[in-house]
């Protein structure tokens, strides 16, 4: 992968683990309702896109709320 560079994504989100879930669940989501954040992408796969959605700054990780309960907690 040529761009955008980990190295870059490294300075928006802290973790490359952090990254990969965040990378997924945004690819996910654009694969089921195909709602684009940038005007033009470059890369032509949804992972590709939801990486340069945060090289763009348009997609962030967000803070948890402590008093939701999820499933997987239980």
């Amino acid at each position: 992968m040529l761009y955008p560079s980990v190295d870059s994504l490294k300075s928006k989100i802290d973790s490359k683990y952090t990254l990969v879930t965040l990378a997924a669940k945004r690819a996910r989501e654009m694969q089921e309702s195909r709602n684009p954040l940038l005007q033009k992408y470059t890369s032509h796969k949804n992972v590709g896109k939801a990486l340069e959605e945060v090289a763009a700054g348009v997609l962030s990780k967000q803070q948890q709320d402590d008093s939701i309960i999820y499933e997987d907690e239980v």
